[in-house]
């Protein structure tokens, strides 16, 4: 589900379940930590690229398992998700998201653990969540805000509407966008102009932003847990997951010969 290279001191992980839009499950979030854990002490890292193999990033959480949890899978599922983004936006060294295609959810919540973002051109982002009757529990609420400025993200958070790259490049968001057909290789170039730079250098500069930025607000973030935790099981948002589960099973069934 993770694949993983390291050249020229470029780490990339690729999200590989190009079938399932790349979307987080419990595998995948697993597999994603402990890649996260041995990057963080490789001294031949000096930047990482997250990206998503297909045509998307990473479109949320994998339906399938979030639409049937008990309470307490679903709060064991948000807390490995946090330990996910939290592992991301702690890492050592910078931290590109490579956003190819489609990030949605906790797709985009990755993207904003990310030091730098850079996309395909139309690729596109969105925290939906409210069309669930659900809210981000990722630290989409406090992440969006601190690096969108709150009149933006509370457009994004309180419509849950989709946004293209080349808007949020406008609003400051993404760094740059690339041709489709050279998404990798521009990526991979835009990387080495890091990779190059002296990484103590680099792992200094990386701290002493996030100081400037502030860290995300951890009683913030526990309000964000306990909100989310109260909307799972009610009943507007079971009946959306519910059909938004039947409508994924729905275009699996029609796929099949």
């Amino acid at each position: 589900m993770i694949d993983y290279t390291l050249t020229d001191h470029i780490a990339t992980i690729t999200f590989n379940r190009p079938d399932q839009l790349n979307a987080m499950n419990r595998a995948l979030m697993r597999e994603l930590i402990d890649t996260l854990d041995r990057v963080n002490v490789d001294p031949e890292v000096r930047v990482v690229v997250l990206t998503g193999a297909g045509r998307a990033f990473m479109a949320g959480a994998d339906i399938k398992e979030y639409a049937t949890q008990t309470q307490s899978e679903f709060e064991a599922f948000q807390a490995m998700g946090r330990r996910v983004y939290d592992a991301i936006e702690g890492l050592n060294m910078p931290v590109i998201a490579a956003v190819n295609g489609h990030a949605f959810g906790g797709g985009f919540e990755i993207a904003l653990a990310c030091d730098l973002m850079v996309a395909a051109e139309g690729a596109k982002f969105g925290l939906p969540e409210i069309l669930l009757h659900l809210i981000p529990g990722g630290g989409g609420t406090q992440r969006l805000p601190r690096k969108l400025g709150h009149t933006r993200a509370n457009e994004l958070l309180f419509t849950g509407r989709t946004v293209t790259a080349e808007e949020l490049r406008e609003w400051g968001l993404v760094n740059h966008i690339y041709p489709r057909d050279a998404f990798a290789e521009q990526t991979r170039a835009f990387a080495a102009t890091l990779a190059d730079k002296d990484p103590l250098a680099l792992r200094t500069l990386k701290q002493l932003t996030r100081i400037a930025s502030g860290p995300v607000n951890s009683a913030a973030q526990c309000l964000e847990n306990e909100a989310l935790a109260r909307l799972y099981p009610a009943e507007p948002a079971q009946a959306k997951l519910r059909e938004f589960l039947q409508k994924s099973l729905d275009r699996e069934q029609s796929k099949r010969p």
